[in-house]
């Protein structure tokens, strides 16, 4: 009997899903017609701005590694004490 009722209840969960008094006071209101697939093939344009130059990034990821240096001095420094 209780696997009867639930194939029985499960064709209608569309259609349960559907109204309007289950669903919570302030929920959005549903869009008329359901929203469009994503356009997957259409490609951003292409950027107005340069990428940086080889130095640029050669200098930026001096910076980098120098701080990682200092705070890795720093951590052994705190967990030595």
């Amino acid at each position: 009997m209780l696997v009867t009722s639930a194939l029985a209840l499960s064709g209608c969960t569309s259609q349960l899903a559907d109204m309007r008094s289950l669903e919570p006071v302030d929920a959005p209101a549903r869009p008329k017609e359901p929203g469009a697939y994503l356009p997957v093939n259409d490609l951003p344009r292409d950027r107005d701005d340069a990428t940086i130059s080889p130095e640029e990034r050669a200098k930026i990821e001096k910076e980098l590694m120098a701080a990682r240096d200092r705070q890795a001095s720093a951590a052994k420094n705190t967990a030595g004490k």
